[in-house]
């Protein structure tokens, strides 16, 4: 059995394509299948259903996917390991990032980053806060953004951002002249709410139930500048962090503050027991110095 064949199959699992997983490694599909069968062949078992849509797992293979994510993992915690001591400047750093944030703070964080160490390369990918943390644990990624609260017997918690959570209304909306509101008070509002992969989904939720209803939802988006506009069009309300309103500043928009102070508080999060890279540490202290 070959680690290469181990990546070629959690590749495979994860798209749930074969096609998908060879334009991903960018090998050839007939490679590819050559690979899974070798890996079928020896284990002596059928790992992946192959139909002409789709490639799903067999029990067996959803066995087998969770030990090659972990001996993947290991391999890359022993790559970065070496690397580190041979002491060389070049690197790289995995980021889990969702959406929401890294539009807002993250941009010219990297950008002075680049300049700083032009060697290290930041491989990012966007994912909602909830599959940030899932993929970090997983060890997909080496650090992550996410929304407290976090589990932090588990991961090791940076605080980068803290800001109050505002209400926006359409400019002639019935609270558009309030300076402060509560939130019983718009149990019969109709929301523009967050994806549910996203964690201000739930956070936002629990808030709504422990003021006694549950939020009529209109629509559902993971881009806030969609959100806002849909606001300033009248078709609900939202609820958004400091940082996003200031950005969504329209006429047509009404910014109130909460009589419930609700806190949007942005941590970089890492898995507490496994190995953090010298170029992910280094990462980690310019965001803390930088202080977003």
């Amino acid at each position: 059995m070959e680690l290469r064949q181990l990546r070629i199959f959690v590749e495979v699992a994860k798209h749930k394509s074969i096609t998908k997983a060879a334009e991903s490694m960018h090998i050839s599909q007939p490679a590819l299948s050559k690979a899974i069968m070798a890996l079928e062949e020896e284990l002596g078992m059928i790992l992946i259903i192959r139909t002409n849509k789709t490639s799903d797992l067999t029990d067996a293979g959803k066995v087998v996917l969770e030990y090659a994510l972990k001996m993947n993992v290991l391999q890359d915690e022993m790559k970065r390991t070496l690397n580190d001591m041979t002491n060389l400047t070049r690197g790289q750093v995995t980021i889990g990032l969702p959406p929401f944030i890294g539009s807002l703070f993250f941009p010219k964080v990297m950008a002075k980053f680049h300049h700083a160490y032009p060697n290290i390369e930041l491989n990012i990918t966007e994912y909602g806060g909830a599959r940030v943390v899932k993929s970090i644990e997983e060890g997909e990624f080496e650090l992550g953004v996410a929304v407290l609260p976090i589990d932090e017997q588990q991961f090791q918690v940076y605080p980068i951002v803290e800001e109050e959570m505002k209400l926006l209304v359409y400019k002639h909306h019935r609270l558009a002249s309030r300076s402060k509101v509560d939130l019983k008070e718009l149990k019969d509002e109709e929301f523009i709410f967050y994806h549910e992969e996203f964690a201000l989904n739930k956070i936002m939720r629990n808030y709504f139930i422990e003021a006694g209803f549950e939020p009529k939802i209109l629509f559902k988006s993971s881009q806030w500048d969609l959100m806002t506009e849909m606001v300033a069009e009248n078709l609900g309300i939202t609820i958004l962090p400091q940082s996003i309103c200031n950005r969504a500043i329209k006429k047509d928009i009404k910014i109130i503050d909460l009589k419930q102070t609700i806190l949007w508080s942005l941590v970089v999060i890492t898995k507490r027991d496994r190995y953090t890279s010298n170029a992910t540490r280094t990462f980690i202290d310019f965001i803390l110095k930088e202080s977003l």
